[in-house]
């Protein structure tokens, strides 16, 4: 289910529209110990978080030990800057890549039998059905992805990088990101349209459907059990090697070399990327310790 693959990769591989994530029926728990690990040398250490990019209403995931982790830290970097109160960024990158001319109009993009539920979550979203034709497939479904999760109770701002942003912005450290919101945008404008395509009706789906799909994976996150993150989503990639090159590997091998070349200055950091990059035999975690450096998992 391709559709499936491109939904968890919005809500562990975090890319630029993640304030659309994953939607689950689990409760609220103050008992979540997502994974921690930490890289060091012997004068910097950058903390390795994995994030699910949107939560439920009053999800505790902060332990005693993220909390220390995050005061020892002198700056934070998330993969893109999604900043409510400056958008412009993020419009103008999906002004330039995800309209075109000569787009087929959008009810041609799904089957016939789901065009219903098309119409209906482009009603649900207020934006004028017009544009809907003019847009790429993919902005299309993240624009509909918006509307499924609002329809199930999650907000954006319950997710672990807007409150780490605040927590860092509040003590004056740095905050800074791996891609700009056009690098991750680009990811999915050079998707095959048939993938687009499949991302576009997972996107319209009942929010029952969607809220099944994302229980194991997020229950996962919030018991640090990075076995259940690779199972619900690394092994559905190993079944699309394209989708998996351009959202996964490419994306592992530069923040791999970003933690390299940082890893020769004085330091702590506190680096938050999407779960998703730091579970499997290809992690991460693991292209560093293949490259000699000490990783240490401490929650």
């Amino acid at each position: 289910m391709l559709f499936k693959v491109l939904k968890r990769a919005l809500a562990l591989l975090g890319l630029a529209t993640a304030a659309y994530a994953a939607p689950a029926t689990v409760a609220p728990t103050t008992a979540a110990h997502p994974a921690l690990w930490e890289v060091t040398d012997s004068d910097t250490t950058i903390y390795l978080f994995g994030t699910i990019h949107l939560l439920p209403d009053n999800y505790n995931w902060r332990t005693p030990t993220i909390d220390k982790a995050i005061s020892s830290s002198e700056s934070l970097y998330v993969e893109t800057i999604v900043d409510p109160k400056n958008p412009q960024p993020l419009v103008m990158a999906m002004r330039t890549l995800g309209y075109s001319n000569g787009l087929p109009p959008i009810a041609d993009r799904v089957d016939p039998a789901k065009r219903p539920l098309l119409e209906a979550a482009i009603a649900k979203s207020g934006i004028p059905r017009a544009y809907f034709d003019k847009m790429e497939t993919w902005a299309a479904a993240f624009n509909l992805l918006g509307v499924q999760y609002k329809g199930i109770g999650l907000d954006g701002e319950n997710g672990p990088e807007q409150i780490l942003r605040q927590a860092f912005g509040a003590a004056g450290k740095p905050v800074g990101q791996l891609e700009t919101n056009a690098e991750q945008l680009g990811f999915f404008d050079t998707l095959p349209e048939s993938a687009q395509r499949s991302l576009l009706e997972g996107a319209i789906e009942p929010a029952k459907s969607a809220t099944i799909d994302f229980d194991q994976m997020l229950r996962g996150w919030a018991n640090g059990d990075v076995g259940v993150i690779a199972q619900t989503f690394n092994h559905d990639l190993a079944e699309t090697p394209a989708l998996r090159e351009t959202l996964l590997d490419r994306r592992n091998a530069n923040w791999t070399r970003w933690i390299e070349q940082r890893m020769a200055q004085p330091g702590v950091v506190f680096l938050a990327v999407g779960a998703g990059h730091l579970a499997g035999s290809d992690s991460v975690q693991s292209k560093l310790e293949r490259d000699g450096y000490r990783v240490r998992r401490i929650q």
